[in-house]
């Protein structure tokens, strides 16, 4: 929950190459005071089965910038080898490397504002925007 002091920050994955929530991806938290400044790593989590993270390390104060990395090589992987158990086609059996091995997201906060950042993902694409 932010106070006056911090932002707060959520997020979600939706895979649409499939049309479903991306499960168990891993997502990284770094902050920053500004441009210039360091940042520095606060933590992560895993999305869960609806592709929401909803337990992200708070913001400290004074943060500026936020990034959300996506660790979605791990993901892809681990969705192409459960799709060629079921499906013998050559687009299942040949996915081999993905094309973003992982996604960083870079957005400016505003002290006391919720910032839920989606990800629409697909294996040659991605998309992000403000939500609510």
């Amino acid at each position: 929950m932010s106070t006056a002091t911090t932002a707060s920050v959520s997020t979600h994955i939706l895979d649409t190459g499939v049309g479903r929530p991306a499960g168990d991806v891993a997502v990284s938290l770094a902050a920053r005071s500004g441009s210039g400044a360091e940042w520095v790593a606060l933590g992560g989590s895993r999305t869960d089965s609806d592709g929401r993270c909803k337990d992200l390390p708070e913001l400290p104060a004074g943060t500026a910038q936020v990034r959300l990395g996506f660790g979605t090589e791990a993901y892809f992987v681990s969705r192409d080898q459960a799709e060629a158990r079921q499906d013998d086609t050559p687009r299942a059996r040949d996915s081999g490397v993905p094309f973003f091995p992982e996604v960083a997201i870079t957005f400016a906060v505003t002290p006391g504002e919720h910032y839920h950042v989606p990800l629409l993902l697909s294996p040659f694409g991605y998309s992000v925007y403000r939500g609510s």
